[in-house]
C-alpha cells in the first residue's frame, strides 16, 4: 500500500492535489493491518454529525475572518465529502469521480448562458432560468412536478428553513409587496403573541411565537439581511459581552450569581461599551 504524496509547497494547478485526498482516504479505509480501525468502522449514519459539525466550523471561521482557519475547515469538510463517497464506492453505488462528473454536468447544463448561447440579463433572470431548468430535469427523469416549497431540506436549522420557504413563496408572488407591509405584520404578530401570553395559553404562545419568528425572516429579506447571519452575529456579540462582564465581576472578587440583576446590568452596560469601543 503506497502512502499519499507528501505536502508540496511548490505551485501546482488548482485541483491537482484532490487525487491525494482520495488516496489518503483509500489508505485510511484499507483492510487490516493497514488503514485505520476507527475509519473502517464508520457508516453514512455515523458520519452525519461530523458533516454538520464541519459545515458549522466553516461558517465560524468565516464569521471571525479567520483565513487560515477557513482553509483548514474547508479541508475538513472536503474530507467528509470524500469519506462518504468512498463508503458508497465500497457499496458498489458510486465513487467520487461520478460525484464530480454529475456536478460538472449539472452546472454546465444550468449555465447555458456561459457554456451555450443562451442570453441572461442579470442574476434575477439567471435564478428564474435555473428553476425552469431544474423543472425540465425532473420531468425528463420522470419525477412528479415539484410543489413550490419542495426542495427545502427539513433538516435545515429552523430559522434558515423559514427563510428559504419564504423566499420560495415570494418567487410566485406570495409575499408582502414592500417593507411597510411586512413590518406592520410584525406588529400584528407581536400583538397576537401578547394576547396569548395574557391568556396563559401555552399552545397559543408557541403558535404565535413561531408566526412572529417566521415573519421576522421576511422582514430581514426585505432589508437585504440574512436572518441566520444576523442571529449568529448576535450570538457572537452576546458571548463577547457576557464574557467581558463575567471577567469584570471576577476581577472584583465576586461571582455573577452573587450579584443582583441591577448590579449585573451595570456590568453588562460597561462590557457593552468596552466591546463596542474595541470593535
Amino acid at each position: 500500500m503506497t502512502s499519499p504524496a507528501p505536502s508540496d509547497t511548490s505551485k501546482s494547478p488548482p485541483g491537482s492535489r484532490f487525487q491525494d485526498v482520495v488516496q489518503l482516504m483509500n489508505r485510511l479505509l484499507a483492510p487490516a493491518p493497514d488503514g485505520c480501525p476507527w475509519d473502517r468502522e464508520q457508516t453514512l449514519d455515523s458520519l452525519r454529525p461530523y458533516l454538520l459539525e464541519e459545515a458549522h466550523e466553516v461558517l465560524e471561521a468565516l464569521e471571525h475572518g479567520d483565513v487560515p482557519g477557513h482553509q483548514e475547515e474547508l479541508g475538513d469538510l472536503l474530507f467528509q465529502v470524500v469519506f462518504q463517497a468512498a463508503i458508497r464506492e465500497r457499496e458498489g453505488a458510486f465513487d467520487v469521480d461520478s460525484v464530480c462528473t454529475r456536478l460538472v454536468d449539472k452546472m454546465v447544463r444550468r449555465h447555458p448562458h456561459v457554456f451555450a448561447d443562451a442570453v441572461i440579463k442579470d442574476s434575477a433572470d439567471q435564478l428564474s432560468a435555473w428553476q425552469e431548468i431544474k423543472k425540465a430535469e425532473k420531468k425528463a427523469a420522470g419525477k412528479a412536478a415539484a410543489g413550490t416549497l419542495d426542495g427545502v431540506p427539513v433538516g435545515l436549522p429552523a430559522l434558515l428553513r423559514a427563510e428559504r420557504l419564504g423566499e420560495k413563496a415570494a418567487k410566485v408572488g406570495f409575499d408582502w409587496p414592500d417593507l411597510t407591509g411586512v413590518r406592520d405584520k410584525v406588529t400584528e404578530e407581536l400583538g397576537e403573541l401578547d394576547e396569548a401570553i395574557a391568556a396563559g395559553e401555552k399552545d397559543a404562545i408557541v403558535h404565535e411565537l413561531g408566526d412572529l419568528l417566521f415573519t421576522l425572516t421576511r422582514l430581514a429579506n426585505k432589508l437585504g439581511i440574512g436572518p441566520e447571519d444576523a442571529l449568529r452575529a448576535a450570538n457572537v456579540r452576546f458571548c463577547r459581552r457576557f464574557g467581558a462582564m463575567e471577567a469584570s465581576v471576577q476581577a472584583e472578587g465576586h461571582q455573577l450569581k452573587q450579584l443582583t440583576l441591577d448590579q449585573m446590568n451595570q456590568h453588562w452596560d460597561q462590557a457593552k461599551r468596552q466591546t463596542t469601543e474595541k470593535k
